[in-house]
């Protein structure tokens, strides 16, 4: 066999390894692909219950309550359009509140209600810069 034949017997080789490397590594992204959705998007798009998806949006002011056994919490997460109903149970993140925005993943388990297997809280995304110290080198002044 030619060098040149060889040459292209081997690209051809690398090739088709790097393309089914590739159709490996999707294969596996999309069976751990979760989606995100906002309420309105879920509701229109009337997902298919158990499938895994990210509902975001902000929890409703007044909607959180807490189960007797203070472990399991239910609140509405809303977009300002629709709400969906979600129960989670666990420990929530701190900065995780009424009125503050929120990631659930989990499943729907019939329209409008989603059972949550982990929850994310949004910190504000405004930047506002913190308070001049005042008096903190007064120290320093004195001497």
């Amino acid at each position: 066999m030619k060098a040149k034949n060889q040459r292209l017997a081997l690209a051809l080789a690398a090739l088709a390894a790097l393309g089914g490397a590739t159709l490996l590594a999707m294969s596996a992204l999309r069976d751990q692909a979760s989606y995100f959705y906002s309420p309105s998007d879920a509701l229109r798009d009337h997902v298919v219950p158990g499938r895994v998806v990210r509902l975001g949006g902000v929890v409703k002011p007044g909607s959180l309550t807490h189960a007797a056994n203070g472990v399991e919490i239910g609140f509405r997460v809303t977009d300002g359009a629709a709400e969906v109903a979600v129960r989670y149970a666990g420990i929530v993140p701190d900065l995780f509140r009424p009125g503050s925005g929120v990631i659930a993943e989990g499943r729907f388990t019939a329209p409008g209600q989603f059972r949550a297997d982990t929850i994310l809280a949004k910190h504000d995304e405004r930047y506002r810069p913190p308070e001049p110290a005042r008096g903190m080198h007064k120290s320093d002044s004195l001497s």
